[in-house]
């Protein structure tokens, strides 16, 4: 369906807005109709476990918020596609935004498919609060000046707080350096960014190997052995999808981390594949912006591990903080926007009262920069199979705000990685 917001105002002033859109409701009686949110998600596929717990956070943080009034008084109805390439995923936004008429939508996690995503939100004039992915086309951003699109921390946050976290740990205790990373554009910036913090903290270090797999590749033996051979004394990895486990599993049958140090900043996506069984300890372990046994994490983020853990049998990981992020910024938006104007907002009003509004999310308090990007807080540290599960969790839990580990609005994130302002 090709019907745009801009082609239906033409159509409303020649006055066939009733044929093209035939679900219009009066001011008073949308507030009493329910207030449909569209989730796009991946279910399936490398990036499935992801997917499907960001979808089962967003449905706990509406059962939560509906019994509390909803948003603004409106009860919430949750209407979920899956995201899968994006000329599909692009398609299924429009039919959210011109047939499902949804008020705002949440979700994308892959970047390649938010680049193209992004743009048709700006042209449909619709609200896309990003749980995940970036705008970015390497870490350019492709839309400096977006008003209906919120977007997530920049990936790189993870890389930059786990090379810090390396530096903090391990300097002085390894000489020769490998990496393997996934074969696209985060994989290879993460790298980047790890080598050249290394150099600014006066880290000497020979780099010896660099291996990149494609995304989902289920026989890494190869890189393995071409990984062992060259004997290094850490290893650092940026992988994330179900490869991820796939790798650690055969590197600890192959004896590769035997003696090693080794760096996961985004490991926490899968920590429920991470089996102590083939972890090594003291592995710089990431996990994004939810921690879930954080012994100082707030009553909201210990009641949702325990329903989470009760229901799924499993542990939740950063998605979930982000698909709760995204609702409760959007709830604060709106009943903000509304008190403002006295009435139902329109996206445009919402929009503007969204950035800098401070919200309780799983992991912490975090909030949208007036650029709409997200500031939120990341968890990292040296792992440790010594608890009661059978995956690791962190022997030492180090926390940074997202405004100490993304570049500033403007900023060039290679100017910025050499010579900003840094947390350590």
């Amino acid at each position: 369906m090709k019907l745009t917001r801009r082609a239906f105002s033409k159509l409303a002033g020649a006055g066939v807005a009733a044929a093209a859109m035939p679900r219009l409701f009066t001011p008073a009686f949308a507030q009493n109709a329910p207030l449909k949110i569209g989730v796009i998600a991946p279910r399936s596929g490398v990036a499935g476990t992801a997917g499907e717990c960001g979808i089962r956070a967003a449905q706990w943080a509406v059962e939560r918020m509906n019994k509390n009034g909803g948003i603004a008084g409106r009860q919430i109805e949750l209407v979920i596609e899956e995201e899968t390439n994006p000329k599909d995923t692009i398609e299924r936004f429009r039919r959210l935004v011109l047939q499902e008429k949804v008020e705002a939508v949440h979700g994308l996690i892959s970047t390649g498919v938010s680049l193209g995503v992004a743009p048709v939100a700006e042209e449909e004039q619709a609200l896309l609060v990003m749980w995940d992915g970036t705008t970015q086309d390497g870490v350019k951003e492709t839309m400096p000046n977006p008003k209906y699109v919120f977007r997530s921390t920049d990936n790189e946050c993870e890389a930059v707080m786990g090379s810090l976290l390396a530096v903090k740990y391990f300097k002085g205790k390894f000489k020769r350096v490998a990496g393997i990373n996934p074969d696209y554009s985060y994989g290879r910036n993460n790298w980047e960014a790890f080598k050249q913090i290394l150099n600014r903290y006066g880290v000497e270090a020979e780099f010896v190997a660099e291996q990149w797999p494609k995304v989902g590749t289920m026989d890494l033996t190869s890189h393995v052995a071409a990984l062992k051979a060259e004997k290094p004394d850490l290893i650092f990895s940026s992988m994330l999808f179900a490869d991820l486990p796939v790798f650690m599993k055969q590197g600890s049958a192959a004896g590769l981390f035997d003696g090693v140090k080794v760096v996961l900043p985004a490991a926490g996506w899968q920590i429920n594949q991470l089996k102590k069984e083939f972890m090594p300890e003291g592995v710089i372990f990431g996990h994004n912006t939810l921690y879930f046994n954080h012994p100082q994490g707030s009553p909201l983020m210990k009641s949702f591990v325990a329903d989470y853990m009760d229901k799924y049998k499993e542990a939740p990981h950063w998605e979930a903080d982000r698909a709760y992020f995204a609702l409760a910024t959007y709830k604060a938006g709106v009943e903000a926007a509304q008190k403002a104007a006295g009435k139902w907002p329109t996206p445009d009003q919402v929009s503007q009262a969204m950035p800098g509004l401070e919200v309780e999310s799983l992991g912490g308090k975090g909030r949208f920069r007036k650029d709409r990007i997200a500031e939120q807080i990341f968890y990292q540290g040296p792992s440790t199979n010594n608890n009661k599960f059978d995956f690791p969790t962190l022997a030492e839990i180090n926390s940074f705000d997202a405004a100490q580990l993304q570049k500033p609005p403007g900023v060039d994130f290679w100017e910025w990685i050499k010579s900003g302002k840094m947390p350590v």
